[in-house]
């Protein structure tokens, strides 16, 4: 394109390119870019000028050549497919009429901020510095799926809507790229999914103070994403399922304070994920189900007031569950498993408790494991679990059995102490007691001589039977629940 063509406003960007000078068409500084397609020819610049500048590379003797542009409507569509780029490129406060389409393209640096855009199309472009897109409106797909970013992606308080052409389609498409530093998105706004699918962020996903509204669908589809440090999504908002199956996050994934809403679906999943440390606290009680089936977390920070109706915790594991709470607080979310009995969600809490030394609250958490699993067992399981449970308590309540002993011991002592049996050979019975009788009876395997030397009648003879009855039981129970307890440790 020959200068002469430019209209004044290009010629003035085309003089300031080789220079690396800035060329700023605003008239106030909190002008909207969105505001832009009402802008004049005096601040117009047509795509094709753009793409002639940076292709042709005018450059001055002695200077820094760059693109610096703020404040212009940009007409026609930039097309740089497959373009190297040496320069930096920087269309900030810019008004887009058509998508710009980097596909390909290998890029200096790329800043976007404060622009309205009906869309990007960067796959597999490539960029040596940082991308910018600081409080940039798009109303289209921002398209960067294979992308390899050098520095950070920036796109805090940028707003992304799904275009009218493609309402259900994914409005921001990260899926596998590959991130030199940082995504720095706090205060993020999207309406519609977005998608970072098999990603790699080398430094921090930062999503704090972000909406993700994607209706009933993915607000944020992160499977298989991997980060080198944390994901920093306090105070999120999210109306959709957040879906970090298979992430890798060796730090921090911070959803404390967070709002997440799907009703009738999954709001949060994180199957087979391996997190450093899970923040689930202090926000609104979860909208929807929680699954967490085969991840691995070294620290769950779990507020049981958060927890959904129904959560899938099967072979969950983690190291350490905080803050610590009672068991009786903890249990609930075991009850709601939406896999039904699960003894590893059980044998996970226990081994936290016994870890910090709540010996207490172990004890109680296998308690309540044995009473969930009764419920499962047919008729006579159940019974014979009942029985254990009265009596001691499946073995973590030992001290019943001596309550129960107690208890059978003064009966039957006062019992045959108001009307002692008659001796069997009066001649040779030794003196008779009633304490020992009683033991006599209640013991199966002690033996002081008293049983085989009397023989109750009538209502004591019955009473005789119960306590031996109730002695083989109450033994059979004991031995039940110490060989459980034994062999668990």
């Amino acid at each position: 394109m020959e200068i002469t063509d430019l209209t004044p406003a290009e010629a003035r960007v085309w003089r300031a390119f080789p220079r690396g000078q800035a060329v700023d068409f605003r008239t106030a500084g909190d002008e909207d870019a969105t505001d832009g397609g009402g802008w004049g020819p005096e601040r117009t610049v047509r795509a094709a000028v753009l793409r002639a500048l940076l292709l042709s590379d005018p450059r001055g003797d002695g200077e820094i050549p760059s693109l610096d542009l703020c404040g212009a409507r940009i007409t026609g569509s930039l097309h740089l497919q497959y373009a190297t780029i040496d320069q930096p490129v920087w269309l900030k406060n810019c008004h887009f009429e058509e998508v710009p389409r980097f596909y390909g393209c290998r890029l200096r640096e790329l800043n976007l901020s404060e622009s309205a855009l009906p869309g990007l199309v960067a796959h597999a472009a490539r960029v040596d510095g940082v991308l910018r897109m600081t409080r940039t409106r798009f109303h289209g797909t921002v398209r960067l799926s294979g992308a390899q970013i050098g520095g950070s992606v920036y796109l805090e308080s940028a707003r992304i809507h799904a275009s009218p052409d493609d309402p259900e389609g994914p409005v921001l498409q990260l899926n596998q790229a590959v991130l030199g530093a940082d995504l720095w998105a706090p205060g993020l706004t999207t309406r519609g999914s977005a998608r970072l699918t098999g990603a790699c962020v080398a430094g921090q996903l930062n999503l704090r103070d972000a909406v993700l509204d994607a209706g009933g669908g993915t607000a944020l589809d992160a499977q298989n994403l991997a980060v080198g440090t944390s994901v920093s999504a306090g105070c999120l908002r999210a109306r959709g399922l957040l879906d970090f199956r298979g992430a890798r996050v060796p730090g921090t994934l911070d959803l404390a304070h967070a709002r997440l809403s799907r009703p009738g679906g999954v709001a949060l999943r994180a199957t087979s994920a391996v997190i450093g440390e899970l923040w689930l606290f202090s926000g609104e009680r979860v909208q929807g189900a929680l699954r967490l089936r085969r991840a691995r977390i070294e620290s769950l920070s779990l507020d049981p007031e958060m927890l959904p109706d129904e959560v899938y915790l099967n072979d969950l594991s983690y190291t350490a569950l905080v803050p610590h709470h009672p068991a009786e607080r903890r249990l609930p979310m075991l009850e709601r498993d939406g896999d039904g009995y699960v003894p590893y969600a059980y044998e996970q809490l226990t081994a936290a408790y016994r870890r910090i030394g709540d010996d207490d609250a172990a004890r109680r958490v296998q308690l309540a494991k044995q009473r969930r699993h009764r419920r499962t067992l047919p008729w006579y399981g159940r019974a014979w679990g009942h029985l254990q449970d009265v009596t001691v308590g499946y073995g973590f309540r030992p001290l019943r059995a001596l309550v129960w002993l107690l208890s059978l011991l003064a009966i039957g002592s006062a019992a045959f102490g108001l009307e002692p049996p008659a001796p069997l050979k009066p001649t040779e019975a030794p003196p008779f007691n009633p304490v020992f009788y009683t033991l006599d009876l209640l013991l199966p395997v002690i033996s002081f001589g008293q049983e085989t030397a009397f023989a109750p009648r009538g209502a004591h003879q019955w009473l005789a039977y119960l306590l031996t009855v109730t002695g083989w039981i109450l033994a059979t129970t004991v031995v039940a629940g110490i060989t459980r307890t034994v062999s668990r440790q």
